[in-house]
């Protein structure tokens, strides 16, 4: 028994002298394992290459994972919520709907205070307002309601600061708490955290801002718009610049920025590191602190040799010769350079978190812009050198596409933020992001027209899908006489026999009633007679009796035959989005005069399809009516053959496009422009000054001039080819 004790106690000994023999720097090491493991989080990160570090960056800096110019997240939510006391407002809940329903969608502007000075930029946006299809001077009538104090700039240290918004807006008998008022909003906040402080209590009003955080928006009510100058053009603005021989898509250079570097407080952290990209080879990033006040006080190490790199590069090069360009957040998330990037073609980079981009209810920026992360600014250039040349080809023709039909102008930004707003209130006739997304876009794609892409004539390509093969032809009759006149008889015969023709409707612009059915000639398909008003657009208004895609517009003095009917709606059918006629004009600019001109002279150069004689999709009928507003309409009844160059006008804006001239009859050149010339006032010097003042006033309102020119003219195939007849489809049209 004892003998079993020794043993015990020998190995107990023995396992304590290993223990202390091949343990004991462990145990030694445990006794201050808490003490240490505290030390390593205090002192957390230990760098042991700073040599190497300190060139890239100030390991003081990388231990702060937070901007400290940056409110807190908890800060943030505060100034939202003392500023949108109804931060919950949807339109459900926070808008009138009953006010939309008698008159529909109509705008109203406050009456401008003559003692109240207005900012350009204000200005611009209430005369895009009024200039606007929904604008009503009756408040009675509105659904919608826009003050008349510049809201624009809520910056306190700006000259353009409106004091004691408060006390203004509440004596309005109109103000309603703000129900069913938008608000329009460019710079808000001030130096040094720029909060989304505007300086009065906006109720229930819609608020559409530019550098809107996402915090602070409220889907589906609020609207975020892009920032912009003073300088932005009212309407038209310029066009983008990729060119269709713009291959291969990438330029000189990969990626570049040249702006401003904030040496401190909110937004100097983004910018502060751009320079660790630059290679000076594809990559091309310049800052510098020269700017403000007192940048001599605060400038870095870095200051001197940026600010001499930054003058060795101008920006407009860097813009027409970069693939990329990066959008950084300035003291704002919003900066100027975004819409100057889309108007460039070079395709957006935006380092901007929480930046709510404009239009993204309607816009998919997904297919024009590269969306990047402030903190993962390394990678961006890996990122862009791994998109395939055929996306970035298709981001440069988005960026192209989305400038033109929603950034060229102010007119454009502000009729958007109204379609979208339009678009809520009437859920069941709204646009599809197809529809936004795809040439010509949602301003010209009418939802009352339809909410279907195969129903829109440039839209046959993208769905598949052609358009019906028939037509319906519709003259306009003038002649003083109660009878119907030998011209339009023959008229009526020829197009009757078109294997295509659906229908027949006959506009009545005369004084006198119509003649009775019993004196129009028997056709196989129906005739019908609208009595008009004698204005000249009225042959363009909207027509539930028109059943066919296809329509061909006619005046009663023109001639033409079957067959060329059948040849000019086949080349129709082919290109449905387009006017294609007979008789055609060309405009041409002055530079003496520094305006249009306009010439009826036979030319090799066509921009003008008369629609005497023209076939066009109907869509265009609804475009022509609620598209434009009452002002050009009326312009039309006052001048000669104006509705011929607004309608010219209208379908170049939406295609980009030439009209196509087709075959017609020697006759036809020998008679027409006599006729026309007493009915239609094509010739004559008091009817060419009327065309030529149309002419100017359209390319003023449109801002530029849509029309485009073309010396195309389609014949059919062995035309006028030493064959025999019988090989060819439309003899008749050589006679």
């Amino acid at each position: 028994m004892q003998t079993r004790k020794k043993y015990i106690l020998l190995a107990f000994l023995a396992s304590w002298l290993l223990l202390f023999f091949f343990g004991g720097d462990q145990l030694r090491r445990f006794a201050f394992f808490s003490g240490r493991k505290a030390e390593a989080q205090r002192n957390w990160p230990r760098w042991t290459d700073q040599s190497l570090l300190r060139s890239f960056a100030d390991p003081q800096d990388l231990h702060s994972h937070e901007d400290p110019s940056l409110p807190s997240p908890r800060e943030r939510r505060a100034a939202w919520l003392s500023i949108y006391k109804n931060s919950r407002c949807r339109m459900e809940t926070c808008f009138d709907f009953s006010r939309c329903q008698k008159h529909g969608f109509k705008v109203f502007t406050y009456p401008r205070e003559r003692d109240q000075p207005l900012s350009e930029s204000y200005s611009k946006i209430l005369s895009s307002v009024e200039r606007s299809r929904y604008y009503t001077a009756n408040p009675q009538e509105a659904c919608l309601f826009i003050l008349s104090i510049d809201t624009l700039d809520r910056d306190h240290l700006s000259s353009q600061y409106v004091h004691n918004v408060d006390e203004k807006i509440r004596g309005f008998p109109l103000w309603n708490g703000g129900r069913n008022h938008l608000i329009f909003n460019l710079y808000s906040g001030t130096w040094p955290n720029y909060t989304e402080d505007l300086g009065f209590d906006i109720g229930q009003a819609i608020l559409a801002k530019a550098s809107f955080y996402t915090e602070s928006f409220r889907p589906g009510f609020d609207i975020s718009i892009p920032l912009f100058s003073k300088e932005h053009p009212q309407r038209g603005g310029e066009k983008g610049w990729l060119h269709q021989d713009s291959i291969p898509p990438k330029k000189k250079y990969l990626l570049v920025f040249k702006g401003k570097r904030y040496l401190t407080g909110i937004g100097s952290g983004t910018r502060n590191a751009l320079h660790h990209i630059h290679n000076g080879k594809d990559i091309i990033s310049l800052t510098t602190c020269k700017h403000g006040k007192d940048w001599e006080k605060h400038k870095d190490t870095r200051c001197d040799k940026d600010n001499v790199d930054y003058e060795k590069f101008d920006y407009q090069e860097l813009l027409h010769n970069s693939t990329f360009c990066i959008v950084p957040r300035g003291r704002r998330l919003g900066s100027f350079r975004f819409l100057e990037a889309l108007q460039a073609a070079c395709i957006p980079v935006l380092l901007s978190d929480g930046w709510e981009l404009p239009f993204a209810e309607a816009i998919d920026w997904g297919k024009a812009a590269v969306v990047g992360n402030e903190r993962l600014l390394l990678q961006i250039p890996s990122i862009v050198r791994c998109i395939h040349p055929e996306r970035v080809l298709a981001f440069q023709q988005q960026t192209q596409f989305l400038w033109d039909a929603y950034f060229s102008s102010v007119d454009k930004i502000v009729h958007t933020t109204l379609e979208i707003i339009k678009d809520r209130l009437f859920p069941h006739r709204s646009r599809s992001r197809c529809l936004w997304n795809m040439l010509p876009g949602g301003l010209l794609a009418l939802p009352d027209f339809s909410t279907h892409l195969g129903d829109f004539p440039f839209y046959y390509l993208q769905h598949g899908s052609r358009p019906s093969k028939k037509f319906t032809a519709f003259i306009r009759a003038v002649s003083p006489v109660g009878s119907p006149s030998q011209s339009i008889l023959r008229l009526i015969q020829a197009v009757s026999g078109s294997q295509y023709c659906a229908q027949i409707l006959v506009l009545w612009s005369c004084e006198k009633p119509p003649p009775p059915s019993g004196k129009w000639p028997q056709t196989t398909m129906p005739l019908t007679i609208i009595q008009g008003r004698g204005k000249l657009s009225e042959r363009f208004l909207p027509s539930a009796a028109i059943q066919t895609d296809a329509v061909l517009s006619l005046d009663e003095h023109i001639s033409l035959s079957t067959s060329e009917v059948d040849f000019a709606f086949m080349v129709w059918h082919s290109f449905p989005e387009r006017l294609v006629g007979f008789l055609t004009h060309s405009h041409f600019w002055d530079p003496e005069h520094k305006r249009w001109g306009y010439t009826a002279k036979w030319t090799n150069e066509l921009s003008i399809v008369l629609t005497t004689a023209a076939f066009y999709h109907k869509y265009y009928h609804s475009l022509f009516t609620e598209y434009l507003p009452l002002g050009l309409r009326e312009l039309v009844d006052g001048l000669a053959t104006c509705e011929d160059i607004l309608m010219n006008v209208l379908v170049a804006a939406v295609t980009k496009l030439p009209p196509i001239k087709v075959t017609q009859q020697k006759q036809l050149k020998e008679t027409v422009p006599q006729q026309v010339k007493s009915i239609a006032g094509v010739a004559g010097g008091r009817n060419s000054f009327q065309q030529q003042d149309c002419l100017n006033q359209l390319a003023n309102w449109f801002g530029s001039m849509p029309l485009v020119s073309s010396q195309l003219r389609l014949d059919p195939v062995l035309f006028k080819d030493q064959v025999s007849v019988l090989r060819k489809k439309y003899p008749r049209l050589e006679r």
